[in-house]
């Protein structure tokens, strides 16, 4: 891989390339890079550039896209796609829920036309589980773990197609209301490196990254859940809608369709979704729980068999 990007990039071959399963990096020049494998479609490369050059323009320490001495971005090796960014140096800072709040307001998204929209939830959602039924069918006969897990994971996701869906119908709202930078998942901890990262960017409802960093402290961090929860919603005021949506975003089981498609790929063996697994219990006490928080600021749908749950 070092000869690659000496060869690509016109880089000096005294740099120390580290690599891990993920990607490489090295230092150049006191700058940090990182050259990973490039997953999104062609057609939304010029958005992400678009999306980019605008953060940058704002001050905001967002990894930059650098070309190679082709004058492309994308560099082909063993038939696989890959992009180099320089990043920010204090790759490590992590973001909790008030800087999150503070860095979407920093950016307004105009409502022009681009591939980077993922705010059609519900749609989404359905053609997703649709696909994963057909493919658990095909691919999962052997998979005794997904077999006796997945019809509850479906069942959580119609329950949050039907909360969005009945959400817009009955709110009457534009879709692209709250329009900003999101991403397409945070985990804890939130670090600037995977925060600012190019590739992981989508254009969606505010509330995307929010209720993603929720989930993702509930399984690895419970001790700092509430903390961050009460003081996003002491800081955060919204509509009904924006207030429903979050919730729509908790219900929609991502955790577990994230492990699902890399078993089903083969990356990971299927006992990684036992801990997950273990855990739904818990998990439906804890959307108990943030009914009742959320309901403190506004009046939001509530579904029976969550709210009736008791505690063990």
């Amino acid at each position: 891989m070092k000869e690659l990007l000496i060869k690509n990039y016109n880089l000096s071959d005294s740099i120390d390339v580290l690599e891990n399963e993920q990607y490489c990096s090295f230092l150049f020049k006191d700058k940090k890079y990182y050259f990973v494998s490039y997953y999104r479609s062609e057609e939304e490369l010029n958005d992400l550039l678009a999306l980019n050059a605008e953060l940058i323009q704002k001050g905001i320490p967002t990894s930059r896209f650098i070309e190679n001495i082709f004058g492309q971005y994308i560099t082909v090796y063993l038939e696989k796609k890959y992009i180099l960014f320089e990043s920010p140096l204090n790759i490590s800072k992590e973001y909790n829920v008030l800087d999150m709040i503070s860095f979407a307001n920093q950016l307004q998204i105009s409502k022009k036309k681009s591939v980077l929209y993922r705010n059609s939830w519900g749609e989404l959602w359905s053609k997703k589980v649709d696909y994963f039924e057909y493919q658990v069918t095909q691919l999962g006969k052997n998979k005794s773990v997904v077999l006796n897990s997945f019809s509850y994971y479906v069942g959580l996701a119609e329950n949050a197609i039907s909360y969005v869906n009945n959400t817009i119908r009955n709110h009457q709202i534009s879709v692209y209301e709250n329009i900003t930078l999101q991403r397409k998942r945070i985990q804890f901890p939130n670090i600037q490196l995977n925060y600012f990262n190019p590739l992981n960017y989508v254009i969606d409802i505010e509330v995307r990254d929010i209720a993603s960093y929720f989930k993702s402290l509930f399984f690895d961090s419970p001790d700092d859940l509430w903390i961050e929860v009460h003081a996003y919603f002491k800081r955060k005021k919204m509509s009904i809608f924006g207030y429903q949506l979050l919730y729509a975003r908790l219900l929609y089981p991502s955790y577990y369709f994230d492990v699902y498609e890399k078993v089903m790929e083969n990356q990971v063996d299927e006992q990684e979704l036992i801990a997950i697994i273990n855990k739904a219990s818990e998990y439906e006490l804890f959307l108990k729980k943030m009914y009742l928080e959320i309901i403190q600021y506004a009046p939001i749908e509530k579904i029976d068999w969550i709210v009736n749950k008791k505690e063990s």
